[in-house]
């Protein structure tokens, strides 16, 4: 990925940064706020190394112990994502991290972000995220009382397979878990059947045959045990990117002063957006050598085949995508999200919604 671009889309301009100091130096703070915070899974880099340092050290200490916050994640709160946006917007919650895929049955205007190979390459979908960054920020507004605070995706959503693949072409009549209603979509697109199982049913079901295949994140399927299960790993981003979004309560975010929201967006930006794209590249390029037995710091690496990802299955899944995909999405969804689709992502990806 191309950092100076993602710098340059999140880093603090100079002037930022001296504002920043101005603001932390004069403690222009209103009263004490102690924020309840949801963070995404636990057991990845997002959460450990992003989300729970910036809300429980790094905005604590910007802001002399004004803004704390207790956290909690999504495996501790027992119930999905679309319920803990809800709860977010009636204000149990004033922050929480989720995937974005979590909630568009309660908003398909979302699932406009992330479509099965529309971003092949992630400089794309940096650039295609920050098109609909104000649609996805409308949105959760209206659909949830919930204002966007960061968007940062998870590894490439990638296809492991326990039976013989070639390529795109392969796929038909093979059982594979799908990662969400459109990678489902651009399954079936594809000849085969998308199935709905659980992260952690999935190696078991590849295991016992239930499956042919399997998609998500080359590093998490590699951590999770995938990679001992199947014999081929094809990483075209089947499954997208898989974007987990920080959202603030709307009213909690009403209640502080512009300094403050400044300073939260700011700081946000800095520690949790660009590190978290590095660390996707990094993670995403990490999970495939650890499953194709190259060097792994993760532990010891599988064997699998790397199934290449050539321009023409490129090109099939960018027609699927447009004949089937897309229109299928453009049916939940309003005439004005579609002329707010094409005027951003579309005009990103050179694709127009009829």
């Amino acid at each position: 990925m191309n950092k100076a671009r993602v710098v340059k889309g999140f880093g603090l301009s100079l002037l930022s940064a001296l504002l920043l100091v101005a603001l932390i130096s004069t403690h222009a703070f209103s009263a004490e706020k102690q924020f309840r915070v949801v963070g995404s899974w636990s057991n990845l880099t997002m959460y450990k190394q992003l989300e729970e340092p910036f809300w429980m050290k790094e905005l604590p200490a910007a802001t002399d112990q004004q803004l704390t916050a207790s956290m909690t994640n999504l495996g501790q709160i027992g119930f999905g994502g679309e319920a803990v946006l809800r709860q977010l917007g009636r204000g149990t919650f004033d922050v929480v991290h989720t995937v974005i895929n979590y909630v568009v049955s309660d908003s398909p205007e979302l699932a406009g972000l992330d479509f099965p190979v529309i971003a092949p390459d992630l400089d794309l979908a940096f650039e295609v995220a920050e098109a609909y960054r104000p649609i996805i920020d409308k949105y959760l507004q209206q659909n949830f009382n919930a204002k966007l605070l960061s968007i940062v995706p998870y590894p490439a959503q990638i296809l492991f397979s326990r039976v013989e693949i070639g390529g795109l072409d392969d796929l038909r009549g093979k059982k594979i878990r799908a990662s969400g209603w459109t990678t489902a979509r651009f399954l079936d697109a594809a000849g085969a059947t998308g199935v709905t199982l659980s992260f952690s049913e999935v190696p078991q079901s590849l295991q016992r045959g239930v499956v042919d295949g399997a998609v998500t994140g080359s590093l998490s399927g590699y951590s999770a045990g995938w990679g001992e299960v199947s014999n081929y790993v094809y990483p075209m981003p089947i499954g997208g990117w898989d974007h987990v979004i920080g959202v603030m309560n709307l009213d909690t975010w009403n209640s502080l002063t512009t300094s403050q929201q400044e300073l939260i967006q700011a700081l946000i930006n800095e520690k949790v957006e660009v590190p978290g794209w590095e660390v996707t590249l990094k993670e995403t390029r990490e999970g495939i050598e650890c499953l194709t037995g190259q060097e792994c710091p993760y532990g010891r690496p599988n064997n699998l085949v790397e199934v290449p990802v050539t321009d023409a299955d490129l090109a099939k899944a960018r027609k699927l995508l447009i004949d089937e995909v897309i229109p299928a999405w453009a049916k939940t969804v309003r005439p004005a999200v579609i002329q707010e689709w094409n005027e951003t992502i579309g005009k990103k990806v050179d694709i127009q919604i009829q």
